[in-house]
């Protein structure tokens, strides 16, 4: 393991959603996973990534006059479609961390989802990389003693 690509610290087969699943269902996707952003695919493709702030923003405004039941109505109609960021940034999973690290901070997002030609293969976030320094700054001081 070269500990220091894509492949060696992304979350492999990711959970996924449709553009056509509905926002709680991914909101509670997230929740029992344990993850904060989900790639949305239809018929095989990446089409977009949807965060847990994307979901949590989608709520119709309260100051409207809307009651509580209209806007729970709303909120049961919309879709993933509706809020996803379409056409996300990826990266392969040969590609070194620092590309991936560089990758997020140039765009302002957190996560990348990974690609293999044509087919998501995994995610790699943030934290993964975080991950990856510590293991690798641990490794580094135990080979200095």
């Amino acid at each position: 393991m070269s500990q220091n690509l894509v492949r060696d610290w992304m979350t492999t087969d990711p959970v996924i959603v449709s553009p056509c699943t509905p926002i709680r269902e991914a909101y509670w996707s997230m929740i029992d996973h344990k993850v904060h952003r989900l790639p949305v695919m239809d018929k095989g493709h990446l089409v977009g990534i949807i965060t847990l702030e994307d979901l949590r923003r989608a709520e119709p405004p309260t100051g409207i006059g809307l009651d509580l039941v209209r806007i729970t109505e709303m909120l049961s109609k919309m879709t993933i479609k509706q809020v996803m960021t379409r056409n996300p940034k990826t990266i392969a999973p040969d590609m070194p961390l620092i590309e991936a690290a560089q990758m997020m901070l140039e765009n302002e997002i957190n996560a990348l989802p990974v690609m293999e030609g044509p087919r998501l293969i995994g995610i790699i976030t943030v934290n993964d990389i975080l991950r990856a320094y510590v293991a690798l700054e641990q490794k580094k001081q135990y080979e200095t003693t």
